[in-house]
């Protein structure tokens, strides 16, 4: 039997996870959804990454070298002739970081191995957490076998060097079979400011806060959780945003 590895997005997943269900875990804990992902190489984008979470959230730099990073070493030193499921929802944090994992296995497994998608049955503010044990290992069952993995990793390099117009190309060649990752990629791009918008999540705390007539961040937090599923903000990504709206003018 083919030795079996799971790549989940986050440890709420991995403290939920059937015990029944065979297999190596690995946690991708990475939010690369907000914020910097420069770096040709992995080891200057993680340099990248670590310095923005120290300066934006004051996560401790070497804390992200010795939580983050062995994950994805994990990843790479996965052996072959193996399983690997790929356990990540709709949202657009979900897909910025499942394109990311295929762009490492592309470049690093060989062909003996074989990659399968677990994604919950349908979308919404819950996701997998909203799953309890024999409904994960119903889905786990239905697992879909991932053959375009290289056109899903070329998704992660377009968004890297910010090319919307390849992000776009490639979500609707990849429509047929994943049709989950085009309004991913739509809300992505609805989210870049330009000239004439501040970007649709701040269009959608602002109105959050007119219709609540609040700024409270509570229940703003939990209403743009409702109305903005698609992008799978924690209350982390949603707070800088909501600080950046309110704060004061000089």
């Amino acid at each position: 039997m083919k030795k079996q590895y799971h790549i989940l997005n986050g440890d709420s997943l991995k403290q939920q996870f059937p015990k029944t269900i065979d297999g190596e875990i690995i946690v991708a804990r990475e939010c690369f959804v907000d914020g910097s992902v420069e770096g040709e190489q992995l080891d200057e984008l993680f340099a990248s990454r670590a310095r923005f979470l120290y300066q934006n959230y004051k996560e401790p730099q070497k804390a992200y070298y010795n939580n983050v990073v062995p994950e994805f070493q994990k990843i790479q030193n996965i052996k072959d002739n193996s399983d690997i499921n790929l356990w990540f929802e709709d949202d657009l944090f979900c897909q910025v970081n499942f394109w990311f994992v295929a762009s490492l296995l592309e470049k690093t497994i060989c062909s003996s191995n074989t990659v399968y998608l677990i994604r919950p049955k349908s979308h919404n503010q819950y996701g997998f957490a909203g799953l309890n044990q024999s409904e994960l290992i119903s889905i786990y069952k239905k697992r879909v076998l991932l053959t375009r993995l290289d056109k899903v990793a070329g998704l992660w390099k377009s968004y890297q060097n910010n090319n919307k117009e390849e992000l776009i190309a490639a979500a609707r060649q990849l429509k047929k079979s994943f049709p989950f990752i085009l309004p991913a990629v739509q809300a992505h791009i609805e989210r870049i400011p330009t000239k004439n918008s501040p970007g649709r999540p701040v269009l959608s705390l602002l109105e959050i806060m007119n219709d609540l007539d609040t700024k409270e961040f509570g229940p703003v937090f939990r209403e743009f959780c409702k109305r903005e599923n698609i992008y799978g903000f924690g209350d982390l990504q949603v707070k800088r945003l909501f600080d950046e709206i309110n704060k004061p003018s000089n």
